[in-house]
């Protein structure tokens, strides 16, 4: 393979991921000419559209990708795409075709990498890592798995001495990258697709953790099996790098920030639940090791607004509260619920789930049916499919998920009648959580709020 930087052309398939996008914004502000293929126009794909990338929405061969040669231009896939015309094409002309997991891993080689992984968590600490490295003004560049809502983008480019990525755990495409630092949040049963049980998923990240060559640099939440030597962070308990003493005031979360000499009191922000304090912990734990002083680490702190689709919250004059949030996973929901029922335990709560994955409802039906039952009311959207395809997992639908919620204020709803259904409902709180299209209904949802 050529070195990296000097093809002219990138040609990413399925350019709308997440991951991806980051990886086409790098490449374009390089100066790169760059071009993808998606299966949907989304605001991502709009967005890049308008940052000056070609996207095309059908598997065809047109005259844009018939004119690149093999020998300038490199095609970036992602693996939850099996099959698709256009990289057959790409394939049977011997381009290079790279996934975008050993793709990050080369652009990272390079640099000291500080590597986000975990079931859960590690797109709120890598970002907001990520923001304590822009506050702090050091030359990094970062790779996102959510858009940050302080710089509104899954990319930022501000040097190359320091990289801070999601490492994620799909497909083991974490195992390409080079961490020179890392945290691990969470080793969760996830993805038994490919993985096929909790066992292998944790050893799956025990050889991520093995990647990392300083056991100091090493940052793993306490109570983890990581399988050597690394540092423990937690919260509510002591640890190498803890937090305690949390309390709110005013929609603001105070905490205590220990490390193993000493504790800075009163760190404040926005961002709500436990979860978020214990993400906030290793990050600072991170930046403290860098060399960054507690004075910007706290202003930074303060700040910080989050991500986009995690726990993004809109208060109304009219006392309707509208939270939107990511959640694909039973435990991510009961940390999102969990949260809101401690913040607001009075409130009358309307959920509006759309899982995520057959194999992941199977897999997890009766993890989603209790942390769905913790609701007042529940619309339950069809299954988001992504990859797969219901051909596969007969019976696995919406309408056998519903029946395992306990719960008497139930339904199931297509996305497109979604809307008018929640308009129907009396709720004091409203959710809409997963991580497929159910983003469509949201700018619908704020405007209609706004205006009761």
């Amino acid at each position: 393979m050529k070195v990296l930087e000097t093809y002219q052309n990138y040609y990413f398939v399925g350019i709308g991921g997440i991951g991806m996008s980051a990886l086409a914004r790098y490449f374009n502000a390089s100066g790169k000419k760059v071009l993808g293929y998606d299966k949907t126009n989304t605001k991502l794909t709009t967005q890049l559209m308008k940052e000056g990338i070609d996207i095309v929405f059908e598997d065809t061969i047109d005259e844009k990708i018939s004119v690149l040669q093999k020998e300038d231009t490199l095609v970036i896939y992602t693996p939850a795409i099996k099959t698709l015309g256009i990289l057959d094409y790409f394939n049977q002309n011997q381009f290079e075709v790279l996934k975008r997991a050993k793709v990050l891993g080369l652009i990272t080689e390079n640099t000291n990498c500080i590597a986000v992984a975990g079931t859960h968590g590690k797109t709120t600490t890598s970002t907001l890592v990520s923001h304590l490295c822009k506050e702090a003004d050091l030359p990094f560049s970062c790779f996102l798995g959510g858009i940050s809502e302080n710089f509104k983008s899954n990319f930022l480019y501000n040097g190359t001495q320091y990289s801070v990525v999601e490492a994620d755990e799909y497909d083991r495409s974490f195992l390409t990258l080079s961490p020179d630092w890392a945290v691990v949040t969470s080793t969760d049963a996830d993805h038994l697709d490919i993985y096929g049980d909790k066992g292998h998923i944790e050893e799956g990240f025990k050889q991520f953790a093995a990647l990392v060559p300083d056991d100091r640099q090493l940052f793993v939440r306490k109570g983890l099996d990581i399988g050597r030597d690394h540092k423990t962070y937690a919260v509510n308990e002591k640890a190498d790098y803890y937090s305690d003493n949390l309390r709110m005031d005013h929609d603001k979360i105070y905490f205590d920030f220990h490390t193993p000499s000493e504790t800075v009191k009163d760190f404040v922000w926005e961002i709500p639940g436990i979860h978020n304090v214990e993400n906030a912990t290793a990050a600072l734990a991170i930046l403290h090791n860098l060399g960054v002083d507690f004075e910007t680490l706290k202003r930074a702190i303060a700040n910080f607004k989050g991500i986009k689709r995690r726990y993004t919250k809109h208060i109304y004059p009219n006392g309707k509260i509208y939270i939107d949030d990511y959640a694909h996973h039973p435990t991510e929901i009961n940390a999102v619920v969990s949260s809101i029922r401690t913040f607001y335990p009075e409130k009358k709560l309307l959920v509006v789930f759309q899982p995520h994955l057959f194999s992941r409802t199977r897999d997890f039906a009766d993890g989603f049916a209790e942390s769905l039952s913790t609701s007042d009311e529940l619309i339950l959207l069809d299954i988001y499919p992504a990859r797969e395809l219901q051909e596969n997992f007969e019976g696995i639908t919406s309408d056998w998920l519903l029946e395992k919620v306990n719960l008497d204020k139930k339904q199931k709803s297509d996305l497109s009648g979604a809307f008018e259904k929640i308009k129907e409902k009396d709720f004091d709180i409203l959710l809409t959580v997963g991580a497929g299209n159910i983003d469509t209904l949201y700018d619908p949802i704020t405007e209609w709020i706004s205006k009761l």
